[in-house]
Order: structure tokens, then sequence, then C-alpha cells
């Protein structure tokens, strides 16, 4: 067994980021005006607003922002609904202190650039929204309780005032892609199009297997582990995934600390959850997309949580739907974050011209 301070560290960031608490592991239709001014267009503008936006379901307060960009009095706009990652990840795509990369933030102030209004929110166990009604059973909270959570914010999104109704779309990061295409499949009104940006691909307990696979490679070819002890901790990490499935205790004996903590967290109150999510099957989920959805699905090229070879099955899933294009692109240089390390401020302009890319197809 090896102990903790022999652990390499993107080993302990990734068990940190996938079970933390008790939650688990998660030119466009409206663009610029002509410069022509017809009397409708002459009003004076609405400037930009965050407005901030509850609903309640499954007896829990959700908060949420709901971004609204300039625009004219009466104005019907595209809309946006932008679900995040796994674990405790916020509406901004955040999980403070330690992770704050804007992503979900930086999607909304794009989107905005052109003329589409967004929705975010605090899901369940982050933010103002917190556990909710799950605040004393947290090992009741299960998947499907996170898909009804989203389902009633693309309604609300529909219902408000300066939204196109018929122009409603879903974008989900990571895990929320997965989301993304669960809301899709039943959406009312139909979705206009479901975006999945680094998406959670695969099985959820085979990812998170991949993922613990590559770091211990990575640390092999680093000089960190030994090849022996990679075998090791391979075979134990695999044995924890099929004790999981089977409603096992995992066998977490030849595991460094900080992953024995991860499985016993994922068999402890995220249980329900992490059975819930891994039961799912993302590219069955996508076959059932409505006929001609747009959908888009990118991965980048050096984003090591979703290398692009495990989406290849998703995205044939998404054609064998019949959906429309973009359909996948590769992000070159573009990391899960969804920007370019040199540049981590800003969403990548490859991620820029995909989302402008999926928010012109199927325009109506």
């Amino acid at each position: 067994m090896i102990s903790t301070g022999r652990m390499p560290r993107t080993v302990r960031r990734l068990a940190r980021s996938v079970a933390v608490g008790t939650v688990m592991v998660g030119s466009i239709a409206a663009g610029p005006l002509p410069a022509t001014a017809t009397a409708a267009q002459a009003r004076p503008a609405t400037p930009a607003a965050d407005r901030e936006i509850t609903f309640t379901v499954d007896g829990t307060i959700t908060y949420g922002t709901l971004h609204i960009p300039a625009h004219r009095r009466g104005q019907k706009m595209p809309a946006v609904l932008l679900l995040p990652g796994s674990g405790p990840t916020d509406r901004n795509g955040d999980q403070p202190p330690a992770l704050t990369p804007h992503t979900l933030a930086k999607l909304a102030e794009a989107l905005a650039s052109d003329g589409v209004v967004s929705l975010r929110f605090d899901k369940y166990g982050t933010g103002r929204t917190g556990l909710g009604a799950y605040a004393g059973r947290p090992e009741t909270l299960d998947y499907p309780a996170f898909v009804r959570q989203a389902d009633a914010a693309y309604r609300l999104l529909a219902g408000q005032p300066e939204v196109n109704r018929r122009a409603v779309r879903l974008i989900g990061h990571s895990e929320g892609a997965l989301t993304a295409l669960r809301v899709a499949v039943t959406a009312e009104p139909r979705a206009a199009g479901v975006g999945l940006l680094q998406p959670l691909a695969r099985r959820f307990l085979d990812v998170l297997a991949q993922q613990l696979h590559d770091q211990l490679a990575a640390a092999v070819a680093a000089g960190q582990l030994s090849r022996q002890e990679q075998l090791t901790i391979g075979r134990a990490v695999d044995q924890a995934v099929a004790d999981l499935r089977a409603h096992r205790p995992p066998d977490t004996s030849a595991m460094p600390p900080a992953l024995a903590e991860l499985f016993r967290a994922l068999a402890g109150p995220s249980r329900r959850y992490v059975e819930t999510i891994d039961a799912i099957n993302p590219a069955s989920v996508a076959h059932q997309l409505p006929p001609r959805t747009p959908a888009l699905l990118t991965c980048g090229t050096i984003d090591q949580q979703v290398p692009c070879h495990t989406t290849t099955q998703l995205a044939a899933a998404l054609g064998r739907a019949h959906s429309s294009g973009p359909g996948r692109i590769v992000l070159p240089g573009v990391a899960h974050d969804l920007t370019d390390p040199a540049n981590p401020d800003v969403l990548a302009p490859a991620t820029f011209d995909a989302l402008r890319r999926f928010m012109r197809c199927g325009t109506r």
C-alpha cells in the first residue's frame, strides 16, 4: 500500500473533486440590431441585467440567476439553460473556495454577447439552494432529483416574458451534459437544441475508473509510482467499481488513503446518487432525442477528464437519433473548463465558435 505522501497530487485532486461532502460526484437568431432604425427599433433599449430567480421543486427552493442581455422592449429572445458539472458545482460553474473557473458564468456572458438569455442555478448541495428538503436525509438524494430540478428550471425559463419559448436550448458541461440530455428527451416545450460540452459520455463509474487509471499511468511516467504499484492500485480501483455495482462495500485495503476515502464516500451518503447515475448510459439517452434536434458535442484536445476518444459512442448515438448539426466538434488546445490554459480568464475562441455554430442550427 502506498502512503499519502507517495500519492500523486493529481490523483488527490481528482479524489477531492469527485466526492466533496455528501453530494457526489457534475450569426445567432437574435444578433446585433441593424443600423437602420424602424419605429420599433428606435424605442429605448432595455439594458442588460441579472435577475435573481427562485423556483420550488420537491419541497426545495432553488436559487438561480437569469441573465438578460440588452434588448428592445417587447423583444422575444432565444434562451439557454446552463447546467453544471459534477460534485458541489454551483450556478457559476465553481466549487468555492478551491475551484473557481467560472465556467457557466463565462458561458452566460458569451451567449449574452449574441443576444441570448440564460438561466443558471445552484443545484442541490451548492450555493444558496443547499440540500433543501434533503438536508436531514442526504442518503435519499438520487440523480433523478437533479433531473427534476433541471426540468423545472427549463420550464421556468421558457415562460419568462423576454424569452421566445420556441427557441429554448439546454447546454450542459461535463456531468451536466447528461442532465441536459435527460431533460431534452421529454422537454415541454420541445428543446430547440442540446449542447454537450466536454460531456460525461459513458457510465459514471466507467468514467471515474478511466480517469483514475490515466492518472496512475501519468504518475508512473513521472517517476512517482512504480509499475507494480500502478497495477496494484489499478486492480483495487476496478474491484471497488465492481463492488459498488454489486451493492457491496468497496474493498479499499490496497488503495492509498485519499482513494480509499473517495470510494468510502461513494459508498456512503452518496451511494444512492452514484447507483442511479451509473445505471444510465448517456448514449442510450441520446438515442431517445426527438429527431432533428440540433446537437453539439465538444471535446478538447488537452482535456484530461474527457478525452475525445471517450466521446465516440455518444457522438454515434446522436447520429443514430437523426439529430441535426453541428454534431461533435474537436476543440484544439482546449481544456476541460473550455479555456486555453494560456488565457484562462475567458472561453477559448474555439469554444466560442462552436457555441455560435450550435446556436445557428435549427433556428426557427
